[in-house]
């Protein structure tokens, strides 16, 4: 039986990469690798966090809709750490599943055929699902998600909407953490963080651990939920 205190669902806004290059005078590609690694870190620790906690779905918030607005080189650097990321998620993924949400059409035609290969490849997959935020932006998703219902005969209501998200079949986060002390949502999960709880914490991305993660998780357990009652 499930309770207010178990954790289904989470989101992750990660940020602070440009940060903590700048903080130790190297490049920004430095700290976008370094935020990497850390997520590597995160996605091979999955399958405890589901045996110990019960989690099923994380949501990354890994590059949004404002990102393209970067440098042109940071964002071309980006690119290449997506293509190889992905690769290697392909082959060392284990049982987790993986999705990508958002904007896919925005990116080039070799990582639009390797999303779908990796989605294809891990979607019999039955451990935690990963859902990789790319060229995602809430706001654009329930524009984009109102423009299809108004071209169907389908009921415009609370579950008719949330099936033509791109998140559809996502769990809405029982917790969303944002790393690097900012204290916003910057536009992630508008309509299915609505009863999330927040946690906001200093760590730069790439010092964030797990170990930081089961704190949160800790802190959660102790919160009420009342959801308006």
């Amino acid at each position: 039986m499930s309770t207010e205190t178990d954790i289904n669902s989470i989101g992750i806004i990660i940020d602070g990469n440009r940060r903590w290059a700048r903080a130790r005078g190297l490049p920004t590609i430095a700290g976008h690798h370094a935020g990497f690694e850390a997520l590597r870190t995160l996605i091979e620790e999955l399958p405890r966090l589901k045996r110990d906690y019960g989690i099923m779905w994380a949501t990354i918030y890994t590059f949004s809709t404002e990102n393209w607005n970067r440098s042109p080189d940071e964002v071309s650097y980006l690119m290449k750490i997506f293509k190889d990321s992905f690769k290697e998620i392909a082959e060392s993924v284990g049982n987790t599943r993986v999705r990508f949400i958002g904007q896919r059409e925005r990116f080039s035609e070799e990582l639009q055929q390797l999303m779908h290969e990796v989605e294809s490849k891990t979607a019999q997959n039955t451990g935690v699902t990963v859902s990789f935020a790319l060229s995602y932006g809430g706001r654009a998703d329930l524009l984009n998600a109102i423009q299809k219902l108004r071209e169907s005969d389908d009921p415009l209501d609370e579950a008719t909407l949330s099936g033509a998200l791109s998140t559809a079949g996502i769990p809405d986060p029982d917790l969303i953490v944002r790393t690097s002390g900012e204290q916003r949502l910057s536009n992630f999960l508008p309509w299915e963080s609505v009863y999330s709880e927040l946690f906001f914490t200093d760590t730069l991305w790439p010092n964030f651990t797990v170990e930081e993660l089961e704190r949160i998780f800790t802190e959660f357990q102790a919160r009420e939920r009342r959801r308006g009652k």
